[in-house]
């Protein structure tokens, strides 16, 4: 009897012991003090499920049961104190842990947390912006763009980052494969207050796609995210020579396990563009043209969605988004030929160009995330298909004034579609010692169709211009797998990664001729970051960050398409069937404080550039034509300065500069080409708090011997000034706003290259006076506030 008491007590001690044993966390603060009644979660690593709470005592003592040689993540959470998260692996020799809890800067409301919001922060790669300082006094998205300090737009709806190559736009995380004035016309009709935030990412991970050596400007929409039925109602204006109106409504929906979203808005904007050029074409020959465009468009754009999420770990979500465009452009053009050994005026014309657009878009974006685990493990799988149609009809006519003779005129169809359809899955991993790896798959298709028919009318006959009229079919795959993982080593942080992408590209024309043009090729994208704590400054941690990256920038159907766009009889716009992708290496070092990004130097290596050229025609130099094409390398370097007044105080400043340097080596029109040029940058944002109901805030930029592609900027830049005033309990806000007091966003250029040279200035309608209001409203199902045993905030915010 004995010796079985004794055999089952033996085997029975080692069992009793894996549940049984204690563990002791002690919690201090920076001057080694207890740290009293922090509320602390010990999650089995292998189990999230498994959860054990406790409060720490009067000497910032807990204890929990747990079994030796498991993993465990420890949370703890308390007033004062930012959240505080650590992987736990107990053993007999260590059972006992000490940890420090940081100070948090937060101010406290009662038991309500409440913090300001910078407007610009660094996190990890990328940059977050903050967009309601700025929304408040935008009535599109676009313009809530042009108000970031450090992110430059141009003329045409290009947005530039760190070099002078246009940064990649996403949505939601998913590139746009759309032209510049699609994208520029989308972010138009965008509503200022539908953006959550944007990413700015001058370096994307292997995650993003490969293209895109200007970066990624990555705008997160507004799903529905309180408690309860909520939403606004706003309406603005803003008054140059033009006007443009707005008018848009946003309801969310949230019980808990579903949210549900609607917006609608309709917009209404007009604007004119005026560009002057002196174009000397022969030694003795000189052509001025002055041309005056009008744009008046009105917009309908809706977004819908819904998201569910059956179980902690499982969420689904959908969201639709639907736009239509109808806008008309009016153009005149005055057109003069000067002979400048007797400065005599031989030639005189003004060409008439009146086009009428209706453009459509539909997108159905469809994903789901799994959580594998409360640290951030997940699967997320997501597909999205968009169609988009523009039809356009073109009256253009021409008045002979020297020598007179009867005018001519004519008539022209445009019709582009375009499906795209792209599937992605990614998978990330945290494993303990804080190893991430993450891993990935995607396919893209795209289809785009294009039909362009031309009409000449002489003598009252119409007859078809042969000579312009175009088909145009085009077709692309892209199919990518990646692989990246980052380690934290001490104070260091090293992230590396490889991108695998192949490419099929089929175009072909079948009118006027038949031709075709056919890519295939693979490509590696490495990539690789890494981060460095450098030290602490007042108590704020400042970090440098150095990376690496490979890309690729792919043609777009529009710079392919082969079909003329007619201007006037001096000039035209064509694509280039045969260009080809370019390849960007690019290395950048940059330090931020306290998660704020101060200064940055960076290299771009590019070979086989395209750019935006212009050709004469050699048998009539009168004429020319614009388009893309393949001219040689370029190398770049730049870098970025910024300072701020952190947010929080009564007034709060962010101030910058950039300076960029291009040297082109290559051919134009044949001809070796060398072309350098530098560049500054100056741009500020400064928000000053009247009373706790008031806010006045400034914003703008310089620009010192600019540059676009081959045109050389003179001087320009613009200054804008809002202020905002809130009502009815903080639930109206108005708002009224100017934009380019100064009317300085002018500019002078210059262009010299090839058989081409040029200079001009162009102007349009952006000094603006404005009024907007948001009213938000809301029925809320219960009271927000911060529970201090409400982990699941807590994991949300660090996922």
């Amino acid at each position: 009897m004995n010796r079985k008491l004794f055999c089952s007590f033996f085997f029975c001690m080692p069992f009793c012991g894996l549940v049984a044993q204690n563990l002791q966390i002690r919690l201090q603060d920076g001057s080694k003090a207890a740290v009293i009644g922090a509320t602390l979660r010990l999650a089995d690593r292998a189990d999230s499920t498994k959860k054990m709470y406790a409060v720490a005592d009067t000497a910032g003592a807990a204890q929990f049961k747990v079994t030796f040689g498991k993993q465990y993540l420890l949370e703890a959470t308390s007033i004062g104190f930012k959240p505080f998260r650590k992987l736990l692996s107990p053993t007999e020799n260590q059972s006992s842990f000490t940890f420090l809890m940081e100070a948090d800067k937060t101010t406290l409301n009662e038991v309500v947390v409440t913090a300001p919001k910078p407007l610009i922060q660094q996190e990890d790669d990328k940059t977050i912006v903050d967009p309601e300082p700025l929304a408040n006094s935008s009535t599109s998205a676009m313009e809530v763009m042009e108000k970031i300090p450090g992110v430059f737009m141009d003329p045409d709806g290009n947005i530039y980052l760190s070099s002078t190559t246009p940064a990649t736009v996403y949505i939601n995380g998913r590139e746009q494969k759309l032209s510049t004035a699609d994208i520029a016309s989308l972010l138009k009709n965008l509503p200022p207050n539908s953006i959550a935030k944007i990413e700015i990412l001058r370096t994307p991970s292997a995650r993003f796609d490969a293209s895109g050596s200007g970066g990624v400007v990555n705008v997160i929409l507004k799903k529905g995210v309180k408690i309860g039925v909520t939403g606004s109602v706003n309406a603005g204006m803003n008054q140059g020579r033009f006007g443009n109106q707005l008018l848009g409504v946003t309801v969310n929906n949230n019980d808990g396990k579903k949210t549900s979203y609607v917006v609608v808005n309709y917009n209404r904007r007009n604007s004119y563009d005026q560009v002057e050029t002196d174009r000397p074409f022969t030694l003795d020959s000189l052509l001025r043209q002055r041309s005056y465009t009008t744009t008046p468009s009105q917009t309908f754009y809706t977004g819908f969605g819904m998201g569910f999420t059956p179980s902690k770990k499982w969420e689904f979500n959908f969201d639709d988004r639907i736009s239509w465009n109808q806008y008309r452009s009016s153009a005149e053009n005055h057109n003069e030929i000067t002979r400048l050994s007797v400065d005599k005026l031989v030639v005189e014309n003004v060409n008439q160009l009146a086009s009428k657009t209706k453009a459509f878009l539909f997108n159905q974006d469809v994903s789901a995330k799994y959580k594998i685990d409360t640290l951030g493990s997940e699967v997320t799988a997501e597909a999205s298909y968009s169609f988009s149609t523009n039809q356009s009809t073109q009256l253009f006519s021409t008045d002979y004034l020297l020598p007179a003779r009867f005018g001519t005129s004519g008539d022209g169809d445009i019709g582009n579609n375009r499906h795209a359809f792209s599937a992605r899955t990614d998978f990330k991993y945290l494993f303990p010692q804080k190893l991430v790896v993450e891993a990935g798959l995607k396919t893209a298709f795209q289809w785009f169709e294009n039909d362009t028919k031309y009409f000449n009318v002489i003598s009252d006959i119409r007859r078809a211009d042969v000579v312009r009229t175009r088909q145009f079919d085009y077709h692309e795959n892209i199919n990518a797998a990646y692989v990246q993982g980052s380690k934290t080593f001490s104070a260091f942080t090293l992230k590396a990664g490889v991108r695998l992408e192949t490419t099929s590209m089929d175009g072909r024309q079948r009118i006027p001729t038949d031709t075709s043009f056919r890519l295939k090729r693979a490509d590696v994208f490495p990539y690789v970051y890494l981060s460095r704590r450098l030290a602490k400054i007042a108590g704020y941690e400042m970090r440098g960050y150095l990376v690496y990256r490979r890309s690729i920038t792919r043609p777009v159907y529009e710079y392919l398409n082969p079909s003329q766009r007619y201007l006037d009889q001096y000039l035209f716009e064509t694509g280039n069937p045969t260009l080809r992708p370019q390849f960007t290496q690019n290395i950048e070092a940059n330090i931020s404080v306290e998660e704020r990004p101060i200064f940055a130097i960076g290299k771009n290596y590019t070979s086989d550039i395209f750019t935006n050229v212009v050709y004469q025609d050699p048998k009539n130099p009168s004429v020319a034509f614009r388009t893309y094409d393949n001219l040689g390398k370029n190398e770049e370097t730049y870098f970025r300065l910024m300072g701020a007044i952190p947010p929080g105080g009564k007034y709060f400043f962010v101030v910058g500069t950039q300076y960029n340097h291009n040297k082109y080596e290559g051919l134009y029109e044949g001809k070796p080409l060398t072309f350098q040029r530098g560049s500054w940058s100056i741009f500020t944002f400064h928000q000053l708090k009247l009373d706790n109901r008031s806010t006045l805030s400034l914003n703008g930029f310089v620009r010192l011997n600019g540059q676009l592609q081959f045109y050389e900027l003179s001087n320009f830049g613009g200054l804008n000034m809002n202020i905002n005033r809130r009502f009815f309990n903080r639930k109206m806000t108005v708002t009224m706003s100017m934009n380019d007091i100064f009317y300085t966003l002018r500019n002078e250029f210059t262009l010299k290259q090839g058989s081409v040279t040029a200079s001009g200035m162009r102007q349009g309608d952006t000094r603006r006076f404005g009024l907007n209001l948001v009213y938000n409203f809301g029925i809320r199902k219960k009271e927000e506030r911060t529970n201090m045993m409400n982990f699941e905030s807590l994991e949300k915010s660090v996922n």
